[in-house]
C-alpha cells in the first residue's frame, strides 16, 4: 500500500496525487472491497483495518484531483457499503462528487439545496457544512461562504481549519484586520504551528505596507522569527524574515522609532536586522541551491516557491551590486 494514501490528500502534490490516481485501478483491483455478509465469510475474510477506508477516501480525493471520476465513484460506493448512505462523512463525498460531476450553476445551486435540507434536519452537520461553505466560495458567493463559516464557528469554536479558511475568505477581500484576528484564533487552538505563523506574518507584512504601520510590521518580524523558530527548513518564514528585514533597513525613520508590536515587541537595532537578514539571504540560498540539486532530506519544496526564492536572491545581488 502506498503511503501518501494515508496522509491527508491536501498535502499531496499535484505530481503525487496523478501518481496515485494512476494506480488506482491495481489499488482497487487488490482490494475488493467485499463487505461480510454472514458470520462465516467474516471470519475467513482479511480483517478490515482503518488504514484501508483512509486509502479509499484519500484515493477518492485524488482520483477527483485528476480527473478520473469512474475510480473516485467506486472508492465511494465502497464506502458506502461500509458505513451507509447516513454516515456525515460519506453524505459529504457524496456531495463532492456530485459538485465534480455539476454541468452548469443550475446543477450547483440543486445541490447546494439539497445540503441545506440535510442542514434542516440536522445543524450540526459539520462534514455538510463544510461542503456548503466550499461550494458558496467555488461560485463565488463570498459574503454568504462568510455567514455560512461564522455559523459553523458559532457551532464548533475550535475548529481551526474553518478559522484559517475564515481568515482566507477575509484576506481575499483585503479585510486584513479580520484575517489578522482569525489567524491569531487557528494559533491559540495551534499555538506551534509554523505555516500559521508565517501566514500571519504575511498578512501583517501587507496589512502594514498598506498603511505604513510600524507596529504591524514589528509584529510580522515576530511571527516570521517564530515560524524559522519552529521550523528550520520552512522557505515562506525566511523569505519573509528576508522581506520584512528589508523593508525595514530601508527606512531607517522606522527603525529609530522603536515601534512596538501589540504585544510590547519592538522592532530591533540595525545591526540585529542585519544579522537577521544575512541569517535569512544564507538559509534561502542554501533550500534553493540544495532543493534544485534533488539533494537528499531537501525535496518536497514547492517549485513555484523556489523560483519566487531564487528571483528575490538575484534581485538583492543587484541592489548590492549597483
Amino acid at each position: 500500500m502506498y503511503s501518501s494514501l494515508l496522509h491527508p490528500p491536501s498535502h499531496l502534490s499535484p505530481v503525487t496525487a496523478l501518481h496515485l490516481a494512476q494506480q488506482a485501478p491495481s489499488i482497487l483491483g487488490r482490494s475488493k472491497g467485499a463487505i461480510p455478509t454472514s458470520v462465516f465469510q467474516s471470519l475467513l475474510s482479511a480483517p478490515e483495518t482503518p488504514e484501508l477506508w483512509t486509502t479509499y477516501e484519500n484515493l477518492l480525493l485524488s482520483c477527483l484531483r485528476t480527473g478520473d471520476d469512474e475510480s473516485a465513484h467506486e472508492c465511494l460506493e465502497r464506502l458506502v457499503n461500509r458505513f451507509g448512505n447516513d454516515n456525515e462523512r460519506i453524505m459529504a463525498l457524496k456531495g463532492l462528487l456530485k459538485e465534480a460531476d455539476a454541468n452548469d450553476t443550475a446543477t450547483l445551486n440543486v445541490i447546494l439545496k439539497e445540503y441545506e435540507q440535510i442542514l434542516q434536519d440536522n445543524p450540526t452537520n459539520i462534514p455538510i457544512l463544510k461542503r456548503r461553505v466550499a461550494l458558496l466560495r467555488s461560485m463565488r458567493r463570498i459574503s454568504e461562504s462568510v455567514s455560512a463559516l461564522i455559523s459553523l464557528l458559532d457551532i464548533s469554536p475550535t475548529d481551526a481549519e474553518a478559522w484559517g479558511e475564515l481568515a482566507d475568505l477575509y484576506f481575499s477581500e483585503g479585510l486584513y484586520p479580520q484575517a489578522i484576528f482569525a489567524l491569531e484564533e487557528v494559533l491559540v487552538l495551534q499555538p506551534n504551528a509554523w505555516n500559521i505563523h508565517a501566514r500571519l506574518g504575511e498578512v501583517l507584512f501587507i496589512a502594514a505596507k498598506s498603511t505604513d504601520n510600524a507596529g504591524q510590521l514589528a509584529e510580522a518580524l515576530k511571527r516570521f522569527s517564530r515560524s524559522i523558530e519552529l521550523c528550520d527548513g520552512y522557505l515562506r518564514g525566511y523569505y519573509g524574515l528576508k522581506i520584512t528585514t528589508k523593508q525595514l533597513l530601508s527606512d531607517p525613520q522606522k527603525v529609530s522609532s522603536n515601534k512596538a508590536a501589540s504585544d510590547g515587541f519592538s522592532i530591533p537595532d540595525s545591526t540585529t536586522l542585519s544579522k537577521l537578514d544575512e541569517m535569512a539571504t544564507e538559509k534561502l540560498a542554501e533550500i534553493v541551491r540544495r532543493s534544485s540539486a534533488g539533494e537528499k532530506g531537501w525535496q518536497g519544496y514547492d517549485e513555484a516557491e523556489i523560483k519566487a526564492t531564487r528571483e528575490l536572491l538575484e534581485n538583492d545581488s543587484s541592489a548590492i551590486v549597483r
